[in-house]
């Protein structure tokens, strides 16, 4: 089988394009930026074993895995991170958090940064590569988690605390930022049959999807420095709600910041 009939082998099972050679490079060994190596080797013959590897991997993609669960790596604000079934496949969506964190961030020296329900670290490392100067620590009730955590900071040679808590419960001190990408889609979503292979705990919160940011809002001001930010991702209706939330619990400058699509994906706001 030459390399353009295991692509055409992918595209048959219903991979897009890119996914398909995506997969082929990883069995290749080859770089994910290398797809031009691949049009200029249209016609070289695929190995029966990497053959067999990649129709595997394709088939497995079709069924509805994260192609990050498949190749064991997804790039988040510019951090290779390892991934795996134990915790979520980061987002890109989840880089406008990022970014207005750093913005909250300006102008700070040595801030205290705490990300809530870390997964696979990508807030905390992508801030802690992009401030080095930050005190940032990652919180996850996930034993599973935090271990797919500390090996992407210890690989990435990037200096996380890392802790096994239930958000803020049993922390103490007070931060300058707290960020977090919570569980937050409501139990019965029909959106949740897409998402199988990813780990339920850590996409879910009770029957509106707000239980676990209902828990951090409430949980925050008592842990903020004054003028300090929380900021939210929430789900793609639940602005209004999340906004009402926070200004409930006394926060000011209460605002959201809309994702890549112009969806409104985080809330946040500052403690007086």
């Amino acid at each position: 089988m030459q390399l353009s009939q295991a692509l055409a082998a992918a595209s048959a099972l219903g991979l897009p394009r890119l996914d398909a050679q995506l997969l082929l490079l990883h069995v290749l060994g080859r770089a994910p930026n290398d797809r031009a190596w691949l049009l200029a080797h249209d016609n070289d013959a695929l190995s029966a074993e990497a053959q067999e590897r990649f129709l595997a991997l394709a088939q497995r993609r079709a069924g509805g895995e994260p192609l990050a669960y498949l190749t064991g790596v997804k790039e988040f604000y510019g951090l290779p991170l390892q991934v795996d079934a134990r915790v979520l496949d980061p987002r890109p969506d989840t880089e406008t958090l990022v970014e207005w964190a750093l913005e909250c961030l300006t102008g700070q020296p040595a801030p205290r940064v705490i990300d809530l329900g870390t997964g696979s670290g990508a807030i905390a490392l992508a801030l802690k590569h992009a401030r080095p100067d930050a005190q940032v620590s990652a919180v996850d009730a996930s034993a599973d988690a935090l271990a797919v955590a500390r090996a992407n900071a210890q690989r990435l040679g990037l200096d996380v605390t890392f802790l096994l808590d239930n958000w803020l419960a049993g922390l103490e001190g007070h931060f300058d930022l707290i960020a977090s990408n919570p569980p937050y889609i409501a139990e019965g979503d029909p959106h949740l049959a897409a998402l199988g292979h990813e780990p339920r705990q850590a996409l879910t919160a009770g029957r509106d999807g707000l239980d676990d940011i209902r828990t951090i809002v409430a949980q925050a001001p008592a842990h903020l420095q004054p003028g300090g930010w929380l900021l939210l991702e929430h789900g793609w209706d639940q602005a209004d709600a999340v906004r009402g939330l926070l200004t409930s619990a006394g926060l000011h400058s209460v605002q959201s910041r809309a994702d890549l699509a112009g969806i409104e994906r985080c809330s946040g706001a500052c403690r007086p």
